[in-house]
């Protein structure tokens, strides 16, 4: 399917508005973690979740107000949220405590919580699921969870480092970096917290940019054995609009998939489908405009340390062309 018959965009041209776009939300993102921090889930922060439904829809505030009365301790720390669509008429009740980690006592802030809320007149309501997490195992997670992400990088590293150029693992891993930074901020931004579905989504699609990253690659390496002449930001830039059609249907059939998921998929999958959306999008941006051009600024940087600015460091550059043409030409007068 050909979506362009011929493309010749210039990508790179845009490479420093891009670098610019996305240092300005990196930075947005970084301020708002740091003025209101960025939420995490139960599996991380240990504590209690309980879901209820009501016979009628009640007010966030209603309900903070009753555990604020009723609730053991008080309920000063209690994050309460609308959970699902409104007609669901569904509230979440977050504790960041729990009891004991062991037998029944589990389930004792779940307990405490619906007999607050039976105190207060708010109507009917039904459990209709909770989630206790310890907070060792919180620790635990969080602790796997970073782990996991930093191996999944240096592997990606070792292999492309190993498959291309260095110059090429460097550009892809910047690249990665750039979609997690670029991620969370919008996280943050749209108040979604840090959940195990999170991590998920990150893990899928760093794997999911690199495949996307490496197929430029791959055609920039084919192109640089017949375009020794040219420059480096030439060479990426038919790379690119070579696989222009290849990422606009990838990315465009995953995007039905996940948007999909967003609207359809349920409140519990919210998170890792906005994250799965996020992704994509800034993958698909990043392997242009962060990953290509950070190959170029590398070979440019080795070309320019070697006295010609932009000029490729082949065999065959303008450096080296006058002595592959004398040593021609005395093949030809030995002959």
């Amino acid at each position: 399917m050909q979506i362009f018959k011929h493309p010749n965009y210039n990508f790179l041209k845009y490479r420093w508005h891009a670098l610019f776009l996305s240092w300005a939300i990196i930075i947005a993102g970084i301020a708002m973690v740091w003025i209101r921090g960025l939420p995490e889930g139960i599996e991380f922060q240990g504590g209690t979740a309980v879901i209820l439904q009501f016979d009628k829809t009640p007010g966030t505030d209603q309900v903070r107000a009753a555990l604020d009365r009723n609730f053991p301790g008080g309920g000063g720390n209690i994050v309460v949220q609308s959970y699902g669509p409104p007609s669901s008429r569904e509230v979440m009740v977050r504790v960041p405590q729990v009891g004991k980690e062991a037998g029944t006592e589990l389930s004792q802030t779940a307990r405490a919580v619906t007999a607050a809320l039976k105190k207060a007149d708010l109507g009917n309501f039904t459990e209709i699921g909770s989630e206790v997490v310890g907070p060792s195992v919180g620790q635990d997670l969080k602790r796997k969870g970073i782990l996991a992400t930093a191996l999944s990088l240096a592997g990606i590293l070792i292999y492309i480092a190993m498959r291309f150029q260095l110059s090429f693992a460097v550009g892809a891993i910047v690249a990665s970096i750039h979609d997690l930074l670029i991620t969370m901020a919008f996280l943050a931004f749209f108040g979604y917290d840090l959940t195990l579905n999170v991590i998920a989504a990150v893990l899928t699609l760093t794997g999911y940019s690199m495949n996307d990253t490496i197929v430029i690659f791959d055609r920039v390496r084919e192109n640089l054995r017949g375009m020794r002449r040219d420059n480096i930001s030439d060479v990426v830039n038919v790379a690119v609009n070579q696989t222009l059609n290849r990422t606009i249907i990838t990315g465009g059939t995953t995007m039905l998939s996940v948007v999909a998921l967003f609207l359809f998929g349920g409140e519990v999958l919210h998170g890792f489908a906005f994250t799965m959306i996020v992704g994509v999008i800034t993958g698909t941006y990043s392997s242009v405009f962060i990953a290509a051009a950070i190959v170029t600024f590398w070979h440019q940087g080795a070309a320019r340390a070697k006295g010609a600015v932009g000029a490729p460091t082949g065999p065959t550059s303008p450096q080296t062309a006058p002595r592959a043409r004398a040593k021609t030409q005395r093949k030809a007068r030995a002959s």
